[in-house]
């Protein structure tokens, strides 16, 4: 039996721009969907603008997050560039916009007009707030959101700054809360032909984010602190320097502890005060400083290969350059390069793996409108004469 793209024959609309949507679309076109990207003339998605560094003229921001994708230029002000939308959209099957609540039907590209045009399309629209409550007329951005979310408020050392985590988390998170959305509604949408509007909010997915600490805060209604690299709910799971550099240790049970004591052969660890994890997150302060003075004593090496070999989940600190050689990575085919036209481009590859499905080979991020005269013609059969209208018009 041969091997299908699971989203094979899915076309989506994308008039979604930067990462959080994006991101989402290009996780589509990895499963096969095929995903017409719409920017603006000239401009297109401001990504491609937010460098150094850049490939040529392509900022590698804007390189990470739009694989395999077909892009268009459509000025959606004008009436013409309207309907390029609405003909396309009579022949997608998702739509996706991360435009401010009410922007589009300024354009009449909202779901109440798009559904007209087709009555089984699934309309995804990500905004900051939702649409509705006192801040959905706010714009939503990541580094606005971790802070507003209270991820901030528990990142961070204990005695420093409230601080955002390394790279636009929530984007990320609203990003796969917008796949698996899409996902149910196609699903759904095989069992009942109708349409389906999905209201995603930035806020809310960075909320559902908090998980245990959210949970923690709801359930004793005590604010939660910052534990820098600490667990609130396990000790120890943190980060330890050992004799030249730091390194992880996540000690997860009962029993992981009681190996680890043994393994460090320290009288001070079995004291009973230590054997159950609710003690020693209450005697955190004295376990921590007794665990340090050890790994002090020896290299970050030496313990991760000593709590590897006893399988205790321990792991080195690594930066992008350990990452990007590490023979882990590389077996499970996660560096891909591929064929750029301003050259060879190395990306991340997709982390899905499927025994029974294939996944779309990697192409590369499409140059701005480089599809826009292929798609008008072979998807919406428009003539040349009319093309070059649209041109003359400044419409694509």
């Amino acid at each position: 039996m041969s091997k299908k793209l699971p989203l094979e024959g899915i076309k989506v609309l994308d008039l979604s721009r930067v990462l959080a949507l994006p991101f989402a679309t290009m996780i589509l076109s990895d499963l096969g969907a095929q995903v017409i990207k719409v920017e603006r003339p000239k401009i297109g998605d401001e990504t491609r603008h937010w460098g150094p560094p850049f490939l040529k003229t392509e900022s590698a921001y804007f390189l990470c997050t739009n694989r395999n994708k077909k892009s268009i230029t459509v000025d959606i002000s004008k009436k013409e560039g309207q309907k390029i939308i609405y003909d396309l959209a009579s022949i997608c099957d998702v739509f996706v916009e991360n435009y401010k609540v009410g922007e589009l039907k300024k354009y009449s590209l909202d779901y109440k007009k798009i559904k007209k045009i087709n009555p089984t399309i699934v309309y995804c629209s990500l905004t900051g707030y939702g649409q509705n409550g006192p801040k959905s007329n706010l714009p939503g951005y990541d580094f606005i959101m971790q802070g507003e979310s209270g991820l901030m408020s528990i990142t961070g050392s204990p005695k420093g700054p409230p601080m955002k985590v390394g790279v636009a988390i929530l984007d990320i998170v609203s990003g796969l809360y917008a796949t698996i959305a899409i996902l149910a509604s196609l699903y759904k949408r095989q069992k009942i032909k109708q349409s389906e509007y999905i209201d995603l909010a930035l806020y809310d997915c960075a909320v559902s984010s908090l998980a245990n600490v959210a949970s923690n805060y709801l359930v004793s209604s005590k604010i939660p602190k910052r534990y820098g690299n600490a667990h609130p709910n396990i000790v120890p799971y943190q980060t330890f320097k050992a004799k030249d550099k730091y390194f992880n240790l996540a000690v997860g049970n009962d029993e992981q502890f009681q190996k680890l004591a043994s393994l460090l052969n320290t009288d001070a660890l079995k004291q009973d005060k230590f054997k159950k994890n609710e003690n020693r997150v209450r005697n955190r302060k004295e376990l921590v400083k007794i665990l340090q003075e050890v790994f002090k004593t020896q290299n970050a090496q030496y313990w991760v290969d000593l709590f590897q070999s006893h399988n205790l989940p321990a792991g080195h600190i690594n930066n992008l350059k350990e990452v990007f050689e590490d023979k882990q990575l590389l077996a499970r085919d996660m560096v891909k390069i591929i064929n750029h036209p301003f050259g060879l481009l190395k990306i991340v590859g997709t982390p899905i793996k499927l025994s029974n499905s294939t996944i779309t080979e990697p192409k590369s991020p499409p140059l701005l409108g480089q599809d826009t005269i292929n798609v008008l013609k072979k998807l919406l059969h428009y003539n040349k004469s009319y093309i070059k209208h649209l041109k003359n018009q400044n419409v694509i």
